[in-house]
């Protein structure tokens, strides 16, 4: 039998069931069975009870009040016509007030093993990016320290989601944006000044900040830098002591930052300096643009711009009285750069959900430098991480040092647990981390549960092959795959392309995590409920081709995720 190949299996038997409805319907009005109408596109779904079939269509209900007929009497004219040879499809049926409801044959079934085989491991690539340019900005943590477990968790899912996005047709760069200048840089280097002189001078020659960066790192900085350069800064002023000292230890943080995001996996296209934005007048120019269009207004000293004439709930100040631009002001330059300078067609920033207030404020500020069509920025909000240790919630504050850093956490346990635990509760759901959970190789914990999947399938087929079982050159009896179990892991394979469709459009990242572990278990019902070595050969084959594709399906999803697939375990 032939089987065609399918990009996405659900899809094409939507499109085929939709075509096969509205055929059958003009068939009825021509041989006046039904009414003349103008016939839309008929709407086809998954039902949400399996016992009504694998796909349905309300066509006939959206036809009544057109038509002037009952549903179910539209519905019973169509069927009647529907003819099903060589599709999808071996039942169809009218259920309650009109659905029209389809069953799926083993050509389609077959069809989607034979397309997962031909895609391999970009099985689920689909083509609504249509090679749109995306930036996605995601983590941009302060480089005034090392990265946390917030940046963690925001680090896998804008990573995750790049990737699902690439899949998905589109051409996505992935950007870190550095805070190398503002507020929080001047506190970092004041700290550093204090532990700068301390070392040489005592604690009491002079008072740290109140609310400076207490960790340890900060002394650690200012030490090495004094056993490179010596006291020489001692005698410097105070604005160049501190210009010293920042510089020296933003390029040794900024380095570490990297250091950790390439050990989790995490590579960027560009690690963006705000100093640049300052360098070049671009933030300067961004102003002047506000300036130019009536957009600002000065109260208090300080220019302010009207964000509340587009949306915005208040207005936002852009030049502080003391001539310093605000980061409101630099952030509004930096995204003007992403679209005017680059050219994106679309922006992702991943943010933290205390964030929430940007998207209006942001969007409300594109307008006013001219960026046209603010929508094009968009935000993928998460919520924060709580680690447990020893029962208990660990606090994270990057300036009192009580951090729990990123390079700590991956020491302790290995990067594939840290990304897969980190991307497994959706985003708008606070996820609270186990330690202990994370590096226990049980099936309790999810990572370990799919990756024995995979390991489990290698091993199967290693036994079958060295046994002289293939499916090379074969041809496969897919009629035979009948079981329930074989039925439903079919099923969620086919559903893969599905799946990205839906976390693309929603940035939930999360839901391939789900996908894998549903996978997973489907696999294991199925290898429990059913022999392979001791069936029919046309049965083992059949069932055969199964594992293989499973197999291909969670490793595919696997390295979406930059999580390893083990032969072994």
């Amino acid at each position: 039998m032939n089987y065609p190949t399918m990009q996405n299996p659900f899809e094409f038997a939507k499109s085929e069931l939709a075509s096969l409805v509205k055929a059958a319907c003009e068939k009825a009005i021509a041989e006046g069975a039904l009414p003349e109408a103008e016939l839309p596109v008929p709407p086809c779904e998954e039902p949400n009870d399996p016992a009504n079939g694998d796909l349905s269509s309300t066509f006939a209900l959206t036809m009544a009040k057109k038509m002037r007929t009952a549903p179910r009497k539209i519905a019973e004219a169509i069927v009647s016509r529907m003819d099903l040879t060589g599709t999808s499809f071996k039942s169809v049926a009218v259920a309650g007030a009109g659905f029209i409801n389809v069953t799926f044959g083993a050509g389609w079934y077959g069809s989607v093993l034979e397309s997962i085989a031909a895609a391999g491991e970009t099985f689920g690539a689909l083509s609504i990016g249509q090679g749109k340019r995306v930036m996605l900005e995601f983590v941009s943590a302060n480089p005034t320290g090392p990265m946390h477990l917030g940046n963690a968790r925001g680090g896998v899912l804008g990573d995750t989601l790049a990737s699902l996005m690439e899949r998905a047709g589109y051409q996505v760069w992935r950007e870190f944006y550095v805070n190398n200048a503002g507020n929080q840089v001047a506190k970092f280097a004041e700290s550093l000044e204090a532990r700068y002189i301390q070392h040489y001078k005592g604690a009491d020659a002079i008072v740290f900040p109140e609310d400076g960066y207490q960790g340890a790192y900060i002394t650690d900085i200012a030490v090495e830098y004094a056993s490179i350069h010596g006291d020489k800064l001692l005698a410097l002023s105070t604005e160049e002591r501190r210009a010293a000292l920042a510089e020296y230890g933003l390029e040794k943080n900024i380095a570490s930052m990297k250091v950790d995001m390439a050990r989790y996996q995490v590579n960027y296209d560009c690690w963006f300096l705000e100093s640049d934005l300052h360098d070049s007048g671009y933030v300067a120019e961004t102003v002047e643009l506000m300036e130019k269009g009536g957009f600002l207004y000065e109260k208090d000293g300080a220019k302010w711009l009207r964000t509340s004439d587009f949306g915005s709930e208040k207005d936002e100040v852009i030049v502080k009285s003391n001539g310093f631009y605000t980061y409101y002001a630099v952030d509004l330059a930096y995204h003007r750069n992403k679209f005017e300078k680059r050219g994106f067609d679309l922006c992702i920033n991943a943010l933290g959900a205390d964030h929430h207030g940007h998207v209006r404020r942001f969007k409300a500020g594109l307008n006013s430098i001219g960026v046209e069509d603010p929508d094009r920025l968009q935000f993928m909000l998460y919520q924060l991480v709580e680690l447990k240790e020893n029962g208990e919630a660990v606090r994270m504050s990057k300036r009192t040092g009580k951090a729990i850093t990123l390079s700590t956490l991956l020491d302790e346990i290995p990067v594939d647990a840290a990304r897969f635990t980190f991307n497994s509760k959706n985003i708008d759901s606070h996820l609270e981390f186990d330690l202990a959970l994370a590096v226990k190789q049980e099936s309790d914990n999810p990572v370990y549960y799919v990756q024995y999947a995979h390991a489990r399938i290698c091993s199967l087929l290693s036994r079958l092959r060295n046994e002289g079982f293939s499916t090379e050159g074969v041809e496969i009896d897919y009629t035979l795959l009948t079981a329930s179990e074989e039925i439903a892991l079919i099923k969620k394979l086919a559903s893969l392309p599905e799946e990205i469709r839906i976390a693309v459009r929603d940035f939930e990242p999360a839901r391939m995590t789900k996908y894998l572990t549903e996978t997973a278990a489907l696999f294991h019902s199925f290898y429990n409920a059913h022999r392979i070595r001791e069936a029919e050969r046309p049965l083992a084959l059949a069932r055969m081709k199964l594992c293989e594709e499973t197999r291909s399906i969670l490793a595919n999803v696997l390295g979406l995720l930059k999580v390893s697939a083990p032969e072994r375990m």
